[in-house]
């Protein structure tokens, strides 16, 4: 019974995963399809969250959700929708703004377990990238570093959520690992690292939205205690 209910609860995300494997292929092959496509991924994502709206609680925790989508929208379509201001400080500011809206949705609404010991390696993640891309980004460096930290923090308050968002915020940070050497590195970078940015960037937003909306809907009168031992000994991850 819990799967089938899981299974219509994830109906929705039917269109989005279409539009995200098109756009894969087209960034792969490229095709004019890349633009169309990729205006229509966060729309898209955002649909299964408007569509659950009645039955998602708290509502904050939704709002937050959608916020994080719009402002990811906004992040992808910089250079589209502001074609007069330069493209990554805007990609690097309203995708900020959305990964601050995540780090709240996880720490206020969907935490499940404490902080796990091994997020550390954000920290790590963290230094190893502004020491191998500091010295490319110019007069971006502040900018780059404090994203990078927004976007750790992002991945390690995952990691106290259900797996399926914890395995969102893997995948989110490592499309941004992917991106970032190709915008600072990009003749070290192989054309086949393009469409690895999408598909890392997809599954990630589509997990975090997917765990997300799984957790909200869900209506548990377990206590807090016990659902952190449950979802630390199911999580798949280490604790």
């Amino acid at each position: 019974m819990q799967s089938r209910t899981r299974l219509r609860a994830l109906w929705p995300f039917a269109p989005y995963i279409v539009a995200s494997a098109v756009h894969v292929i087209a960034n792969a092959t490229h095709s004019p399809l890349i633009t169309p496509t990729k205006a229509l991924l966060m729309p898209l994502l955002a649909l299964p969250v408007l569509l659950a709206w009645k039955s998602l609680a708290p509502r904050g925790a939704a709002f937050l959700l959608i916020v994080a989508l719009f402002f990811s929208w906004l992040g992808d379509e910089a250079g589209l929708f502001f074609p007069f201001a330069p493209e990554l400080p805007l990609m690097l500011g309203f995708f900020g703004v959305a990964h601050l809206a995540y780090i709240l949705l996880f720490l206020r609404h969907l935490r499940v377990r404490r902080l796990p010991m091994w997020t550390v390696v954000y920290v790590l993640w963290w230094l190893f990238m502004i020491a191998i891309l500091g010295p490319h980004t110019g007069s971006l460096l502040a900018a780059v570093g404090a994203y990078g930290i927004v976007l750790a923090g992002t991945a390690a308050t995952s990691a106290r959520c259900r797996a399926m968002i914890a395995w969102g915020g893997t995948f989110f940070l490592s499309s941004d690992t992917i991106l970032a050497f190709r915008l600072f590195l990009p003749d070290a970078m192989p054309d086949w690292t393009s469409p690895a940015v999408m598909v890392t960037y997809t599954i990630g937003q589509g997990l975090i939205v997917a765990g997300a909306l799984l957790t909200l809907r869900r209506q548990d009168p377990t206590p807090a205690q016990t659902r952190v031992a449950l979802a630390d000994r199911d999580s798949g991850l280490p604790v």
